[in-house]
């Protein structure tokens, strides 16, 4: 969060983050995917690199899966949540209904 802050002090129109929830609880984790939610709304663009898949496709409006460092799936974060190649190889599976699993 205090990464975030001081980014944020100079009014940047886009913001890279690499794994933001790394170590942290899953409800700081929750709160900090809530913060970036609200810098999308405010205008400010996010690029993020992050583990915890289900979450970052949970806020994002497009995404961009890597294999072995090669391009192997872009699209809509929607689209990737309900791909069944990503579910089984990526997600841990189940993802066929195409929902966004909460937080």
């Amino acid at each position: 969060m205090l990464e975030i802050g001081r980014a944020l002090l100079l009014a940047p129109e886009l913001i890279l983050i690499d794994e933001p929830s790394m170590g942290l609880a899953r409800k700081v984790t929750a709160r900090l995917f809530g913060t970036l939610i609200e810098l999308r709304q405010a205008g400010v663009t996010v690029l993020m690199v992050e583990q915890n898949a289900r979450s970052a496709l949970a806020i994002s409006d497009d995404g961009i899966v890597l294999e072995q460092g090669r391009l192997a799936l872009a699209g809509s974060a929607d689209e990737i949540l309900s791909d069944g190649r990503v579910g089984a190889l990526f997600l841990g599976g189940g993802l066929g209904s195409g929902k966004k699993p909460p937080l």
